[in-house]
């Protein structure tokens, strides 16, 4: 019982303060859910409407955003889109093709990926900016999980199968997180966790492309660092010259465009049309000279026109049917927490919200139509979003001018792209893994915080000298640990006033912070909680015992 005193009593005498009435059970199990699941009361606007029709107006705004947003669509914001579109349309088709070919799929598969997908995002999503298309991270995941159980060389078909049955696992797991609105979950993904992956995986890709680089024609499946090195200097006698000279000079390009892009923003576009440069390029260089029959491997045949139905392609009776949702469900994780940081980042930059439980149904049901059209995996990847902020987009119509390009390169331009040479698909995704690591945040984290730093190189670790699978296994482990070690042993301290003024900061932290007479104010970094009362107990009993003696000290 606390008490309390009354200022308009003249006697200024205490008067207990009443315990709050107890609620009920179930009410506080429903408060409880709401303010988990619910926090921003989604369905507020709908109890305030008077007529059913308007309810469901609403209702259907909500989940299929562009209905609210579109009426107030202007020619200038269309004008805007249509550069943007056009701009993000010529970095989709070479990375399409070249991710597709990371995924052990056939080109023309990076393609439909990039026609189907970005028009369901465009209906569903609520960001202005995400661009949709292919990841790498992601590609690399199917064509090792899946490639241990079917080869994509010796039975393409069933490795097909395999994977838009993997890519509409994926979409199911998505969209169910969303409707459920479980999107927590995907927190535990740290940041540090996520640097350290992604750098992870993209030192694997590159190292994985040395293969198209040297104009390899066999190579280890494995992805880990000793092996990758093991099969490239084995195989000494059957590196290319021409193979080699090509990738590094496209490989400079790119980068080099890449550099002044970010020296210069006004630049971006350089950058932005710096892989399909590279492709016509290495076409026309290929065609003129001969180059196929020198060693240098080029694509082949891409089969015009639109996505095929692939509903009969889903392999729900497969007896690797466990390991294609198995990796729907990683891949999925993966490309939902970088799809969702992706949009966030980039809505802060223009100062609006967007939410992640809509970005988890507009991601996870645009994966289970594409599956249903010849698409495996997509989500919003980090380079071509910002090339479409960039830009200049203002609304998620940039995706359907992407997807009208790409339908227009599945119609007719498909036969240009017969003498591309893969070293240039090699270079340009090479090229894109190199800025994915980033080396500047694990420098922060060291800085910042050790521990965090910790999760991030385990991750790092794990994925090069393991595998992805290993290297997310460790960061997520490493990062519950820490959690548990935050809730179970939080740090606690006693905070001291400063002088002169109304502040109380930490002891510890502050020399000239001051304790009150005949007070202890201990402050604890975390809820008291089961696993940590005992602790705090102790800690608190700690706390008092030293005060006290240092009291006796200084009467003494």
């Amino acid at each position: 019982m606390g008490t309390a005193f009354d200022d308009t009593s003249r006697s200024r005498q205490p008067h207990r303060v009443a315990i709050p009435p107890a609620k009920p059970f179930l009410q506080t199990l429903k408060s409880n859910l709401k303010e988990t699941l619910f926090p921003d009361d989604p369905f507020r606007e709908l109890k305030k409407q008077p007529s059913a029709s308007r309810k469901l107006l609403l209702g259907l705004q909500y989940f299929i955003p562009i209905l609210e947003w579109a009426p107030r669509y202007t020619f200038a914001f269309f004008r805007a889109d249509l550069v943007a579109g056009i701009t993000i349309a010529s970095l989709a088709v070479p990375q399409g093709i070249s991710y597709a070919q990371l995924a052990s799929l056939p080109p023309i598969v990076g393609l439909y990926s990039s026609f189907v997908p970005p028009l369901v995002y465009a209906m569903l999503g609520s960001s202005r900016d995400v661009a949709v298309g292919t990841v790498a991270v992601a590609s690399l995941l199917i064509s090792t999980m899946l490639g241990k159980e079917v080869s994509p060389v010796e039975n393409p078909k069933l490795y097909f199968q395999l994977a838009v049955t993997a890519t509409f696992f994926a979409g199911v797991f998505e969209a169910s997180l969303g409707f459920l609105r479980l999107g927590f979950i995907v927190d535990f993904l740290s940041h540090a966790t996520i640097v350290g992956f992604m750098s992870g995986a993209a030192t694997v890709v590159c190292l994985q492309q040395l293969k198209g680089i040297l104009g390899l024609v066999h190579f280890t499946h494995e992805t880990d660092i000793v092996s990758v090195m093991r099969s490239i200097f084995t195989q000494t006698h059957q590196w290319r010259w021409e193979s080699g000279i090509l990738g590094c000079c496209f490989l400079f390009f790119l980068l080099t465009t890449r550099y002044f892009s970010k020296r210069k923003s006004y630049f971006f576009w350089i950058n932005a049309m710096a892989p399909l440069t590279s492709v016509v390029l290495g076409s026309v260089l290929v065609y003129f000279t001969h180059a196929e029959k020198h060693g240098v491997q080029v694509i082949g045949n891409l089969k015009k026109g639109l996505n095929p139905l692939s509903i009969t392609d889903l392999a729900f009776g497969s007896p690797h049917l466990m390991v294609a949702i198995k990796t729907g469900i990683i891949t999925g994780i993966i490309a939902l927490a970088e799809g969702v940081a992706v949009g966030r980042s980039f809505a802060q930059y223009k100062n609006y919200h967007i939410d992640g439980n809509k970005e988890m149904i507009a991601f996870g049901t645009m994966n289970i139509v594409g599956s249903l059209t010849s698409c495996y995996l997509t989500s919003g990847p980090f380079s071509r979003t910002a090339v479409n902020y960039n830009a200049g987009c203002k609304t998620a119509v940039s995706n359907i001018v992407m997807a009208v390009a790409v339908m227009f390169t599945l119609l007719f331009l498909t036969p240009l792209f017969h003498y591309t040479p893969l070293v240039v698909l090699s270079s340009i995704i090479m090229a894109a893994m190199l800025g994915l690591i980033d080396y500047e945040a694990a420098f922060h984290l060291w800085k910042v915080d050790k521990y965090d730093f910790a999760v991030c190189l385990g991750a790092y670790v794990g994925v090069v000298f393991g595998s992805v699978e290993t290297g997310l296994v460790i960061a997520v482990a490493i990062s519950l640990v820490r959690m548990l070690l935050f809730l179970a042993r939080p740090k606690t301290g006693l905070l001291g006033n400063i002088p002169n003024s109304m502040i109380y900061r930490s002891m510890d932290q502050y020399p000239n912070a001051e304790s009150v007479p005949g007070v202890m104010i201990l402050q604890i970094d975390a809820p008291v909680y089961f696993a940590n009362a005992n602790y705090l107990r102790e800690r608190t009993c700690e706390f008092i015992k030293n005060h006290y003696i240092s009291l006796a000290r200084v009467k003494s």
